[in-house]
Order: C-alpha cells, then structure tokens, then sequence
C-alpha cells in the first residue's frame, strides 16, 4: 500500500528520494527491517497471549527436554510481520505477489485448523455451532486434522497456482539468443535481444549446458496439443511439490530454530534466483530463463526473511515459542510456490535436501519397522511363540524419526533392534540444529553455482 501510494503520489509531487522505491534492492532490504521489526515487537506481545490462554503443544506438554508449557502457534508472528511488509511495499497487482499471498493464506487456514484441533480439550461446555463443524476434519485420536484433509487443503493449493500459471497471459517467459562466443569469453553482455513473450512448460534442470527442460517432452502428443498436454503434467508436478516439500517442512520443525533456520537459508538462495531471472541483462549472461515481473518476488522473499529471523530471536534454543504447523505448513508452502513461478523446482531436490532427507526417514522407519514386526510376527506363530494379543516390536534403522531425532534421542528408551550404530550418545540439540544449517548452507551453495557448473 505505501508502495502504491507513493506511486499515487509520485504523479502529483515531486518529494526528492521517492523514487527509490522504484528500485527492488531499496524495497527489499526496508521490507527486511519492517518484517524484523515488526516479528520482533509483535512476537512478545503474541507470546504472551498464547501463554495466558495456555496455547501449549500437546506433545510438549509431558515435559520432555523441560520443555513445558511452551507455546505454541508462534507461525502467526511469523505471518504477521510477513503480511505487513508485503502489503506495504510489494506491487499488490503483480500476479506472482498475489499468488505468494494466496498461498500464505491458504496454508496459513490449513495449519491454524490442524493446531486448534491438536489444542482443543474436553470441558463441560458444549462445543459451538462452528466448532462442531470444523470437529469432523478431526482425528480419532483427537491429534490434529486428518492427514487426508490436509492433504486435500496442500492439494487443492497446487492445483490453484498450477491452474493460475497456466491460464494468466501474465505468467510467460521470455526466450532470448544465446550469447556469441566473443561476448562469453570476454564477459561482457550487451543489449539482449530476445523474440517474444510465450506462455511455456519449460523449468530449470541443474548441471546440464542446456538446462532447460519442458514437460510437454514427457508426452507423445505434438504440436498445440502437446502444449496443453504439458500443462496437465505441470499442474500435476505443481501439486505434488507443494505437497512434498508443505509435509517436508512440517516433519524438519521438531527442534527450536531447526526449520526456521533451514527455510531461512533456502528463501535467500531463492530471492537471489529470482532477482536473476527477472532481471533480462542476468538471465542473458547466465542462460537462464528470463521470467518479466518475477522479481518483485524478491520484496516478498525479504519480508519472510526479516519475519524468520525475528521470529529466531525467541525461537532459539531454548525456544520460547513453537511455530506450530501454522507456521511449518505455510513456509513450506511458500518455498514451493516460489520455485515453481520462477521455474526452478527440480532444484528443491538440492536447496531442500535437509527436508527432503527428513521425510525420507520417516518413510524408512514406518516401512522397515512395519516389515521386521510383520516377518517376526510370522516366525513366532511358525514356532507356536505367539499368543494373540502380544505386541511385537519391530526393528529400526534410525533410533528416532525424522532424522534430527535420531542424534538428539536417547537409545537406551527405546525398545527393539536399531540399524545405525551412530551416535552411541545422543548430541546436544543446539549442535545437532546447528550442524544442520551448515549443511543447508552447503546444499543452497551448490544450488547457486548449478548456474554455472554444466
């Protein structure tokens, strides 16, 4: 709004350094300051709150690690200073800041649901109409939301931005000449001259000269047809990566600062992306898509990155507050539609590996645990050892998942055969989350220089 406002004002006076505000680099870094401030004023206010109305993690509350009666939705402040420097600075009628503030939105409803369905307790007083309403998506075992209601919600998202990217004349690319061999030995980039704006299934494909990779390939059809037949595949690629890396997000926030640490990394190599692809004299040295108006993406990145970073002033160790799945669901979200307007989500497979290695654990665990209890069940019965009733415990291969668990938790509580022999001591949680962004740091390095390794 001050952005537009300026913009307003801009027509009728001529007030010296307005503008600045033109500029990406100048929006961005005041949107960086206007979210920390705000996480960082509004955080104690909110904390408070959720404090006095007893807004704790159910799992939290046994006391594991001292950790009772710590709060929990603290995504909120998170939300909060985001949504306060998007809508101030960021150009409201681009179609990608709508798009991330849709996302915002939706998954921010999506998780606020799951954790007041985690929080609700059994009192005397009969639950209100709306209440009633939202208690169907709840679990059994009362422990949040369904999975597959939430799937459905991570789902129906991808399948808006999927549906938006195809349909909007605003959504395009822009295909450009190569350079010639004398400018790229020398350096030096000139004018570009690129052909026309096109609408295009083409994304990003890392450590290959020609990096680019079009999903209408993948189909038999030629021609319009192939085209259309494309856009099915990246609709369908669209949800699946919002869904992944949502869930991805959601399974890497067990310790304090973890996720927020490791989404923070990831937003700034995703904001430097973005600022080269919308920028043509970049995308034309670098021979990378050149996507027109995505880098007002960046002012959104900023603001996240300032609310992050506030917000881990009182989510370090020991946290103060818990994001919650409010705030997990919805970052994972935002890294997601993100990479997708801007063409380079085959690249989450590197920038996201922390997320990526964190489900994957937990796929591992329930599938090996699941088999060997199974397979021991049978050969007790074989042996006439089994009594109907008794519970065989299966094996694992990691002490605890997601895999950050398995370094912090204790071996000795936990029953059954272990696969991974380290560590035989389990490590202080500061070190494991720490060790942890390092390697987030790593993966987004190599995630920038697939620029220029082909």
């Amino acid at each position: 709004m001050l952005y537009h406002l300026i913009e307003f004002l801009k027509q009728h006076v001529d007030f010296p350094g307005m503008g600045l505000f033109r500029y990406i680099s100048v929006r961005s870094i005041f949107s960086v300051i206007i979210a920390l401030l705000v996480s960082l004023i509004a955080g104690k206010y909110i904390i408070a709150r959720l404090k006095k109305n007893q807004i704790t993690d159910t799992a939290v509350k046994t006391g594991e690690n001292g950790k009772s009666g710590t709060p929990t939705m603290g995504g909120i402040i998170i939300i909060l200073s985001l949504l306060v420097a998007v809508f101030l600075l960021c150009d409201l009628t681009n179609l990608y800041v709508q798009l991330l503030i849709v996302s915002t939105l939706w998954l921010a409803g999506i998780g606020l649901l799951d954790d007041l369905l985690k929080l609700r307790r059994k009192s005397g007083k009969e639950d209100n109409k709306f209440m009633r309403f939202f208690l169907r998506f709840q679990r059994k075992d009362h422990d949040g939301m369904k999975g597959q209601v939430k799937i459905y919600g991570q789902v129906g998202l991808g399948l808006i931005i999927g549906l938006a990217l195809f349909m909007s004349d605003r959504a395009v690319i822009v295909e450009m000449s190569p350079l010639s061999k004398e400018a790229e030995s020398t350096e030096q980039v000139e004018a570009p001259e690129y052909t026309r704006h096109v609408k295009s299934t083409k994304t990003t494909i890392p450590f290959l000269k020609d990096n680019l990779f079009d999903y209408a390939w993948l189909t038999p059809l030629t021609g319009e047809a192939g085209q259309k037949a494309g856009w099915v595949i990246y609709i369908l690629v669209a949800i699946f990566i919002v869904t992944a890396v949502s869930n991805g997000t959601n399974l890497t926030d067990g310790r304090d600062g973890l996720a927020t640490g490791t989404v923070a990394i990831a937003g700034i190599t995703l904001g430097v992306l973005a600022y080269l692809s919308g920028n043509i004299i970049y995308a034309r040295y670098l021979n990378i898509m050149y996507i027109p108006n995505s880098g007002e993406m960046v002012v959104f990145m900023s603001a996240l990155i300032g609310a992050l970073i506030g917000f881990l002033w009182y989510n370090t160790y020991p946290a103060q507050v818990f994001m919650g799945d409010v705030g997990s669901l919805t970052l994972g979200g935002i890294v997601a539609v993100f990479a997708l307007m801007i063409r380079v989500e085959l690249l989450l497979l590197i920038l996201c590996g922390v997320f990526l290695a964190e489900s994957l654990s937990v796929i591992i665990q329930r599938f090996w645990y699941k088999h060997t209890r199974i397979r021991k069940t049978k050969e007790l019965i074989e042996k006439g050892e089994y009594t109907p009733g008794d519970v065989v415990p299966g094996e694992r291969i990691f002490v605890r998942a997601p895999l950050h668990d398995h370094y912090i938790f204790d071996r000795s509580k936990v029953e059954g055969k272990i696969r991974l022999k380290d560590p035989e001591e389990p490590i202080a949680e500061p070190k494991v989350v720490v060790r942890f962004w390092i390697i987030s740091i790593l993966l987004a390095v190599l995630t920038i220089i697939t620029l220029k390794i082909r």
